[in-house]
């Protein structure tokens, strides 16, 4: 199968990293719209018409899928996606549900919802959670970690600081659902921050596990072809990509 990621920016390389971990497709188109991220802070309609946009681009391709690596996308565009598309469309947010779901036994379970500030508005985790018979859920906007994580700083001062700002006057959770496919790149500062006893629910394991469960994979590909697409500087994204996924040069 060839599967089409797309993201805001570099954020959707977290869900790439474990779609090759788990050597689920034969090759990998990534578009990061990095020209207009972040998409948290933007309004409804522009976030559809961007989504719509990137849709087109992929539609260049011979995709069977195309994973939407965004929670803001998920919560706002992905029925309007799924409307046009010629593939399969799914999103990271019903994923990751399902993951927490399954990694806490306790419905009264404190559960913390880090995103954006588009994606808290939607309400889209808390709806689907308490569907689930989750009750105790807190959601909390955190875009800031964002153009941090753009600008590389995955631990540090700066991090420190704003993950005080956010996090200082909270109640510690049971579970933390990065509900930004930019937040796995600090899930083990976060982690720290909560003294390393809280589960995270990371959003390309949610998507793997989503996928092994609905589709029929039924074989491995090891190496897979990967390209890599940006609407701003994608060579920039290519070094992000070459370093967080440790691939060789040439690929």
């Amino acid at each position: 199968m060839r599967v089409g990621v797309f993201d805001s920016g570099i954020g959707g390389l977290t869900v790439v990293k474990s779609l090759l971990e788990h050597q689920l497709f034969e090759e990998i188109i990534y578009f990061g719209d990095t020209a207009r991220v972040p998409y948290g802070v933007k309004d409804k309609n522009t976030i559809v018409r961007y989504s719509l946009e990137a849709l087109e681009f992929f539609k260049n391709f011979e995709i069977d899928l195309l994973i939407t690596a965004c929670n803001t996308v998920s919560a706002y565009a992905l029925e309007e996606m799924r409307a046009q598309a010629p593939f399969d469309v799914i999103g990271v947010v019903e994923p990751g549900i399902i993951a927490t779901k399954n990694a806490l036994t306790d419905p009264n379970a404190k559960v913390l919802v880090l995103a954006t500030h588009a994606t808290v508005s939607s309400k889209a985790y808390e709806t689907m959670l308490k569907a689930r018979g989750f009750n105790n859920t807190i959601s909390k906007a955190t875009g800031l970690f964002v153009p941090i994580i753009e600008e590389g700083l995955f631990t540090g001062d700066i991090l420190r600081s704003t993950m005080d700002y956010y996090f200082k006057d909270l109640e510690h959770p049971d579970a933390i659902i990065l509900g930004c496919t930019h937040f796995p790149l600090i899930a083990d500062a976060i982690a720290d921050y909560f003294h390393n006893n809280v589960t995270l629910i990371h959003s390309g394991e949610a998507i793997v596990e989503y996928l092994e469960t609905h589709y029929v994979f039924t074989e491995k590909h090891p190496e897979p072809r990967i390209k890599f697409f940006a609407s701003e500087n994608p060579e920039a994204l290519r070094k992000v990509a070459q370093n967080w996924l440790d691939l060789p040069e040439e690929k």
